[in-house]
C-alpha cells in the first residue's frame, strides 16, 4: 500500500528529451514535498519561541532564526537528497545500518520528538480557537482534535486536494504577518544588527533556553525523515537522468519553501519585538497575553484578530506534518504501515493527554511553558537525525557519484556540531542554574 501522496503513478509517465527515461506527465508532481515540510517550520511552537525572543530580547536573537533557518535548508536538501538518489527514507537507511538496539532507539526518540510537536501544534491551536470563540483551553484541544481528522479526511478525494487547502492556509498566514508588520512599524536598523549572533547567547541561559527552543522548532527532527519519504519515489529507475531532473526540481521547491517559512518566522520576532519589547512588555511569553495586548499597543482592534487567525491555521496545517512524519517513521523503522486516521488517532492521544494536564494544573501560562519546552526536546533529539544523515548521505557506496563533499559536508558537520554546542549549553544551564 503506497501512502506517500507524493508518489508517481507509474501509468501517467513521459519520456525524457533524448533519453529512454520516464518522467512525470506534470512537473508539478515533484512539488509539494517543501510546503509540507515548510509547514512544520511555522508551527505554533516557533510562535511560543519567537514570540519569547522577541518580547524578551528584541531583535537580538533573530541572528539564531536566520542561522537555524539556513541550518534547515541544508538538511533538508541532504534529507530529499537521500530519498531521491536512494529511492529510501532515512528511517529505512538507519534500519539497514544499525543493530536492532539502534533501530528501537531511533525511532522511540524520534517518537517522541513527533508527540513533542503534536502537543505544541494541540496546544496552539487551542489557545487559538479559545482566542477566536470564547472557548475554553480544555474545549480548544478537543476541537483541535476533531478539526485534525476532519483536514486529514481530504486526503480521501486525492492529495493535491490537501495540498491546496495546506497551501491556502500558508498564504493566509503570510498576508496576516505583512499586516502585522506594517502595524507594528519595526526598527528595521535594530532588526538587521539582531540578524548576527552574539557571544552573549551562550552566558545568558534565558536566551540559551530560547534558541535551543528556536533550533527544535526550526530544524525540526522528524521533518528529515519525512522529506526523505515524500520524495523518494521521484526517481524511480534510478538512473543519473532522471535523479539530475527529479533533484534540480526539489531542490527548488525545498529552498522557496523553507525561504517563505523563514521569512514568516523572522516576522514572529520581529513584530513581538516591535510591539512589546519596544513598549516595555519584555515578560510577554504567553499567547494569549499577546493576543491580548497587541491590539490597543498596535491601535487596532484587527492585529489581535489576524494574530489569533494566523495561528490557528499554523496549528491545523502543521497537524498533517506530524501525521505523515509519524507514519514515515513508523514504516521506516518498524516495518509497520497504519492507515492515516490511525496514525494521527495515536499521536492526537499521547498528545492531548499532555496538552489537558498542563491546562488544567497551570492554566493558560502553563500550556505556553509547555509549547517552549516541545520546542527544546525536539532540539535535544535533532542530533540523532543530523548525524546519520550527514553520514549516510556523504557515504559513497551509498549514494554513489551523487554523495556530498566539500563545502556543504563540511557546513552539514558545522551545523551538527552547533546544535550538539548549544545543546550542551542548555544541559548544562539546567544542570547547574547558570
Amino acid at each position: 500500500m503506497n501512502t506517500n501522496p507524493f508518489a508517481l503513478r507509474p501509468n501517467r509517465r513521459r519520456r525524457l528529451p533524448g533519453d529512454g527515461s520516464p518522467r512525470p506527465a506534470h512537473w508539478l508532481s515533484f512539488v509539494g514535498a517543501g510546503a509540507l515540510i515548510a509547514v512544520g517550520y511555522i508551527d505554533p511552537g516557533n510562535w511560543a519561541t519567537a514570540l519569547g525572543a522577541g518580547a524578551g530580547y528584541g531583535y537580538r536573537l533573530l541572528g539564531v532564526v536566520l542561522l537555524a533557518s539556513v541550518m534547515a535548508m541544508l538538511l533538508q536538501w541532504l534529507s530529499s537528497r537521500l530519498g531521491v538518489v536512494t529511492g529510501r527514507d532515512l528511517a529505512q537507511v538507519c534500519r539497514e545500518r544499525s543493530g536492532r538496539r539502534g533501530t528501537l532507539f531511533l525511532w522511540l526518540t524520534s517518537e517522541i520528538a513527533i508527540i513533542a510537536c503534536d502537543v505544541a501544534e494541540v496546544v496552539g491551536s487551542a489557545v487559538a480557537l479559545q482566542l477566536l470563540l470564547g472557548v475554553s483551553l480544555t474545549v480548544g484541544v478537543l476541537m483541535s482534535a476533531v478539526c485534525t481528522f476532519a483536514l486529514l479526511a481530504l486526503q480521501q478525494k486525492g492529495g493535491r486536494k490537501l495540498e491546496a487547502v495546506i497551501a491556502a492556509l500558508i498564504g493566509f498566514v503570510g498576508l496576516c504577518f505583512v499586516v502585522q508588520l506594517a502595524l507594528a512599524r519595526p526598527n528595521w536598523h535594530a532588526a538587521l544588527a539582531g540578524a548576527a549572533p552574539s557571544v552573549e547567547l551562550l552566558r545568558n541561559a534565558g536566551m540559551v533556553w530560547l534558541a535551543a527552543g528556536i533550533v527544535g522548532a526550526t530544524v525540526m527532527p522528524h521533518n528529515l525523515y519525512l522529506h526523505s519519504t515524500l520524495v523518494k519515489h521521484h526517481a524511480p529507475e534510478g538512473s543519473d537522468a532522471q535523479i539530475k531532473v527529479a533533484l534540480q526540481v526539489v531542490n527548488i521547491d525545498t529552498f522557496a519553501s523553507l525561504a517563505f517559512a523563514f521569512v514568516i518566522n523572522a516576522a514572529l520576532l520581529i513584530v513581538a519585538a516591535a510591539v512589546f519589547y519596544a513598549s516595555g512588555y519584555r515578560d510577554v511569553t504567553d499567547l494569549a497575553d499577546a493576543h491580548r495586548l497587541i491590539a490597543p499597543l498596535v491601535g487596532t482592534h484587527w492585529a489581535s484578530i489576524l494574530f489569533a487567525a494566523a495561528l490557528l491555521a499554523c496549528g491545523l496545517s502543521a497537524t498533517v506534518t506530524g501525521t505523515l512524519a509519524g507514519q514515515a517513521v513508523m514504516e521506516g523503522f518498524l516495518q509497520i504501515r497504519l492507515p492515516r486516521w490511525k496514525r494521527a488517532l495515536l499521536t492526537r492521544a499521547l498528545a492531548i493527554g499532555p496538552a489537558l494536564f498542563a491546562v488544567a494544573l497551570f492554566g493558560q501560562h502553563g500550556s505556553n511553558q509547555l509549547l517552549v519546552a516541545s520546542q527544546v526536546v525536539l532540539s535535544l533529539q535533532l542530533p540523532l537525525a543530523v548525524v546519520p544523515l550527514i553520514r549516510y548521505t556523504s557515504d559513497e557506496g551509498l549514494m554513489r557519484g551523487w554523495r556530498v563533499r566539500g563545502v556543504p559536508l563540511a557546513l552539514a558537520w558545522l551545523s551538527a556540531a552547533f546544535i550538539i554546542v548549544l545543546n550542551g549549553a542548555l544541559l548544562w544551564q539546567l544542570a547547574f542554574g547558570g
